[in-house]
């Protein structure tokens, strides 16, 4: 018995999940090399590409971009005032916590125009093949339109336990709450106080209720998707867990997946 056997109670007809350490993946269930889409798991690949373009000297992450007065930093903390998907500025940069779909576009169309390339391309030379994500396409959006297999889910889970793409210090700054003390609204799970989010990747910290479970340290940081997917890394448990399924986000996961995230942490965590 492991903690992956309560994933044949979810209620998805695929549900392929991984339990990932810095040395690669220790445990898994379900098709790992079928496509599924991430949703907003996406988001965590375009913030890698930016971090790649931050460490480069593409780009700087306080160089204005979005509405008056925001920068790549607001836009990448759901902190630039964009609404979720238009151009509409509901407050002033820095104020509050708006999750934002169009923000992190924002983001993809200046690392773009800053490298002379689509952010396709860049995502996918900068990102994609370095780590051996050949199964993995960006259709879309990058807040929202990846496709891909856990397989290449969990190499991106190590590399954010161990990177080689940006230095530690960039994933150290790029995982730490960014604008701390920030209320705003977790898409499925209601108003939060602080809402702490970092540089494209949500961190725990205490947050109730939450889709990570309430043993992760205050420092995971990963993202889920209404796709029905998610990716969390306790760095410092030493351990992830990469999780994509062809059900929607919805009732099933806000119970399925903390519970899954405590057996995960109770037989692979190192703490």
């Amino acid at each position: 018995m492991t903690a992956l056997n309560e994933v044949v109670s979810w209620p998805a007809a695929t549900a392929s999940v991984a339990v990932v350490t810095p040395d690669g993946v220790v445990d898994a269930t379900g098709p790992l090399d079928r496509s599924l889409r991430w949703a907003s798991v996406t988001k965590v690949l375009t913030a890698l590409a930016t971090w790649v373009a931050v460490e480069e000297g593409t780009v700087s992450l306080d160089q204005p971009a979005g509405p008056p007065g925001s920068t790549l930093r607001h836009l990448l903390a759901h902190a630039s005032g964009l609404a979720f998907e238009s151009e509409a500025v509901l407050a002033r940069p820095g104020t509050r916590r708006i999750y934002s779909n169009r923000g992190i576009e924002v983001v993809a169309e200046t690392v773009a125009s800053a490298a002379g390339m689509s952010f396709e391309q860049y995502l996918r030379e900068g990102v994609l093949e370095p780590l051996g994500l050949a199964g993995t396409h960006l259709r879309g959006s990058p807040a929202a339109d990846v496709v891909g297999p856990v397989a290449d889910l969990a190499r991106l889970a190590a590399e954010l336990q161990g990177p080689t793409l940006v230095s530690p210090a960039t994933l150290a700054e790029a995982t730490s709450v960014a604008f701390p003390g920030l209320a705003g609204v977790l898409p499925g799970f209601g108003r939060q106080d602080p809402n702490d989010w970092a540089l494209g990747v949500e961190l725990r910290d205490g947050k109730a209720p939450h889709w990570m479970p309430a043993s992760a340290s205050p420092k995971t940081f990963g993202h889920f998707g209404q796709a029905g997917g998610f990716l969390w890394v306790d760095p410092e448990a030493g351990v992830a867990l990469a999780c994509l399924t062809d059900r929607d986000f919805g009732s099933w996961a806000v119970d399925a997946w903390p519970s899954l995230g405590q057996r995960v942490l109770a037989e692979h965590g190192r703490r």
